[in-house]
């Protein structure tokens, strides 16, 4: 359902307000109807993909069928004031004013996000606008889910981030002007509350193909535009072929999430790497100061006072005396060694990322023009990218239980003690990457990287794999060490999946397993 359909619901609906309510229906696990004295039922579907609301005079009846349709029925009571949208999006509120009896019921805001597989109704607390507490919600959508939003009984509801499109319904012929050489199928991009249904319609009540710019012929299409306002249903032929191309869409916006998200990660470490560079370089003018003053330590360390915190010295270029703060419980020779010490370390860094700063500058141009690849693909190009994407990773192993990290890395988990020694000392090639819970017994865990590094998300990822198959699970703060196979062996004479182990780094995780597993 898109924004302006939802629109002309509401704009029939809201003469009839405030309207008295006669309770509520359930006609099945996902349908809550509200029957308003005078108008009819209100009608909430919301069975993803396809929610949608719409108003209905037939009788209709059903109890609830779960603990949200209940709480619904019980709480959600009294008047409907009003019922107002954000902006044309495809959210909006009902308020209820509550009731008062043996068991008052306080005022509340029934939320409808009517966006497709991601459709949810939420109860809020009483209220203006669509922020507010979550009383209770239809569909609980936690961090390991989404990891962009979270949706959670007593949190608070954050609505859509805003954004800048033209109003349909008061657009002025200027700005229609504006978007003259625009493909009238491209118009949405700009519209608010216009999506591929509605787009196909206005192609077809402008007489324009949908890959045709108007031109000269705007005013036709604004004409148009606004009776889609007016009247905002879609012709059969339409509703056939602007189906078929919203499932396009939809399936094109899918695969391109997946293949962005190593992308975005990968650009992210890279800028955060550079960022490093930067800061390493302006550490130089820090060693700078730290080898002058070594210097003058060096040279005057006769006149210091054993145990004093400060002293004063001729500058070497006479330009007067420097003052340089002491360790009191150190020499001045110490002093001065404790800042070589400093400012060597701090040349290392530099030199060190300044060395990585040319492919690190390249990586981040290619990462970028790759991600604007994406942006601009059709369909058919992201299928093929998905399927040379597949088709490059590595070769999957009939041994251990088979898990995907964030950023596309197989992960395979040893179930015994032979399977363990398998993944470690048979599949398992030198640079990829051993997990195992620190003092626990447990699955050994093996990221096959081919010789890449792991961005922090897929090291998190593998470690609360390790932790939640091991004696820890369902501990929080598990310490989990990971290091390179290479620097994993078996001792002689040991038990299968005895191993030791060097050059490792810890990451503290909660010991439960993350959402997918393969």
């Amino acid at each position: 359902m898109e924004g302006l359909m939802l629109a002309r619901v509401l704009r029939d609906l809201t003469p009839h307000l405030p309207a008295r309510t006669l309770g509520w229906v359930f006609p099945d696990e996902t349908t809550a109807a509200l029957l308003l004295d005078g108008v009819g039922n209100l009608v909430l579907s919301y069975r993803p993909p396809q929610p949608v609301v719409f108003v209905s005079r037939e009788r209709l009846r059903g109890d609830p069928h779960n603990p949200f349709q209940r709480f619904l029925a019980n709480r959600v009571r009294g008047d409907l004031l009003r019922a107002e949208q954000l902006k044309l999006d495809r959210v909006f509120a009902l308020h209820f004013a509550g009731e008062t009896g043996f068991v008052d019921q306080p005022p509340t805001r029934l939320l409808f996000e009517v966006t497709g597989r991601n459709a949810n109704v939420l109860v809020l607390e009483e209220g203006e606008g669509f922020s507010g507490r979550i009383v209770l919600a239809a569909r609980e959508i936690t961090g390991s889910r989404n990891r962009f939003r979270t949706v959670r009984t007593g949190g608070t509801y954050t609505p859509p981030p805003p954004y800048q499109k033209l109003d349909p319904r008061t657009l002025t012929e200027e700005e229609a002007r504006t978007l003259a050489a625009l493909p009238i199928g491209k118009w949405r991009e700009r519209l608010d509350g216009v999506g591929p249904l509605l787009s196909a319609e206005l192609a077809r009540r402008a007489n324009l193909a949908p890959a045709e710019a108007p031109g000269d012929r705007w005013p036709e299409v604004l004409a148009a535009l606004r009776s889609l306002v007016t009247d905002p249903t879609v012709s059969e032929g339409v509703m056939h072929e602007g189906a078929r191309e919203a499932a396009r869409i939809e399936k094109a916006a899918q695969l391109r999430k997946a293949l962005r998200e190593p992308l975005d990660k990968r650009l992210t470490l890279v800028t955060n790497q550079l960022a490093d560079v930067t800061r390493a370089e302006a550490g130089l003018d820090a060693a700078a100061q730290d080898r002058t003053e070594a210097d003058l330590l060096m040279a005057y360390a006769h006149t210091a006072e054993p145990g004093a915190a400060s002293v004063l010295l001729p500058a070497f270029d006479g330009s007067g005396e420097v003052p340089i703060a002491l360790d009191p419980q150190l020499s001045a020779v110490q002093n001065a060694e404790k800042r070589y010490t400093r400012a060597r370390r701090r040349e290392d860094v530099y030199e060190r990322l300044a060395e990585r700063e040319p492919a690190l500058r390249a990586e981040l141009a290619e990462a970028q023009a790759r991600l604007d690849q994406l942006d601009a693909a059709s369909l058919e190009d992201l299928e093929a990218l998905a399927a040379t994407l597949q088709a490059e990773r590595p070769e999957k192993s009939p041994y251990g239980m088979r898990f995907t990290t964030p950023g596309g890395f197989e992960v395979l988990v040893g179930r015994n003690n032979k399977e363990n020694a398998t993944l470690t000392h048979r599949i398992g090639r030198s640079l990829d990457y051993w997990f195992h819970a620190q003092g626990y017994p447990g699955s050994h865990v093996l990221v096959r990287t081919g010789g890449r590094d792991l961005a922090l998300p897929d090291i998190l990822y593998a470690a609360r794999l390790a932790a939640a198959h091991s004696k820890a699970r369902g501990s929080s703060n598990v310490p989990v060490d990971y290091t390179r196979i290479k620097f994993v062996w078996r001792p002689r004479g040991s038990p299968a999946g005895q191993v030791h182990y060097t050059d490792q780094k810890t990451v503290f995780v909660d010991g439960t397993l993350p959402e997918e597993e393969r």
